[in-house]
């Protein structure tokens, strides 16, 4: 991307402004972007709007953001209507997970926006090439898919569908440095793309182990959160794998690959609490029960650790052994320059 790039220029649409919508939303704003803000639902769009200021607010409170809220929100506009996108460059749709609704949106959307504009979803798995068959340049749609808070996580997964223009990813890609993401390029469509494939393998086992009584829910949580939650934030798998010993993994695989679960189907605990009307956090019944108070402390504590674990995040980035080894060149060369002073002045 070129430096010259202007966000300020680059106005970006978001289609739906609830809980994801609102924080991308943020992102948006943060990085510089003009937002239009697009919500279908009318009594949701002053809701929505709020949850963009609340979100704004708390940046600012945290030292995220230099200036105030009101100031990113003079550049942030809502609207109830699709046209009002007409003059976007790049629009994200962010509604629920029903793929006749997203086709509607992206049909829509095809007959309003300049054709060049960029097209995304923010799916968790609908396949990219099923989507992009509802846009008569499917070129430029792509999946851009996000975790909650939008603008605080790094995370960014960037997924092509088969007609996915691999040019125009790349224009998404860099885009994703100036949102201060460590973007992942899913260059090939396929069912959950990378982040959801490998968190759905662990919620199946982890289904596994509590239906077949194993452990309890309590437990799991323990050693998810006190074994893969100490490495992850600073190494992927496959790192921690070099790290720790590549050998002996492949070992365990091979006495341990048959013996985890590869149920088709969801497990019978979380079908009990869903079918019963759980909806976890939200009304208070899951896997764990809440009272009110303690679902707003729950919501508190995560805004702070994601606050917490994006500072940790930025101070171990995936590049940052080529940072450590570009100081050090850096350092030898100053001292080499150093010594080659004294040199001359001896002389």
């Amino acid at each position: 991307m070129s430096k010259a790039f202007d966000p300020g220029n680059f106005q970006v649409g978001i289609v739906g402004l609830g809980l994801m919508g609102s924080s991308i939303a943020a992102c948006m704003l943060i990085a510089g972007h003009p937002v239009v803000g697009v919500e279908l639902l009318p009594e949701a769009l002053q809701s929505g709007a709020e949850r963009v200021k609340n979100h704004l607010k708390l940046a600012a409170e945290k030292g995220l953001i230099k200036m105030e809220a009101k100031d990113y929100l003079k550049h942030f506009t809502t609207a109830g209507d699709l046209k009002s996108l007409k003059d976007c460059q790049l629009v994200i749709e962010s509604v629920k997970e029903d793929k006749n609704l997203k086709a509607e949106v992206f049909r829509q959307l095809d007959g309003i926006l300049d054709k060049e504009a960029f097209i995304t979803t923010n799916t968790s798995a609908i396949p990219i090439s099923v989507l992009q068959q509802h846009v008569s340049n499917p070129g430029r749609f792509f999946g851009l898919h996000w975790m909650e808070p939008a603008y605080t996580t790094r995370f960014l997964e960037l997924i092509c569908g088969e007609k996915s223009d691999l040019n125009k990813a790349r224009f998404l890609y860099d885009l994703g440095e100036l949102w201060q993401k460590e973007t992942v390029l899913v260059k090939k469509d396929l069912p959950g793309f990378i982040a959801n494939r490998l968190m759905y393998a662990m919620y199946r086992e982890a289904m596994h182990l509590v239906d077949g009584e194993y452990a309890s829910v309590e437990d799991v949580d323990k050693a998810c959160r006190n074994v893969a939650g100490y490495f992850l934030p600073m190494m992927g798998v496959f790192r921690w794998m070099d790290f720790t010993g590549i050998g002996s993994y492949r070992e365990v695989m091979k006495d341990l690959f048959p013996t985890l679960n590869n149920d088709t189907s969801p497990g019978r605990v979380i079908n009990d609490i869903v079918d019963a009307g759980g909806r976890g956090i939200f009304n208070g019944h899951g896997f764990y029960e809440y009272s009110p108070e303690e679902r707003e402390i729950w919501q508190e504590l995560y805004n702070e650790f994601s606050y917490e674990i994006r500072e940790l995040t930025l101070k171990y980035p995936a590049d940052i052994i080529q940072q450590k080894l570009a100081a050090k060149r850096a350092a030898r060369s100053g001292d080499s320059l150093d010594a080659a002073q004294e040199g001359t002045n001896d002389q």
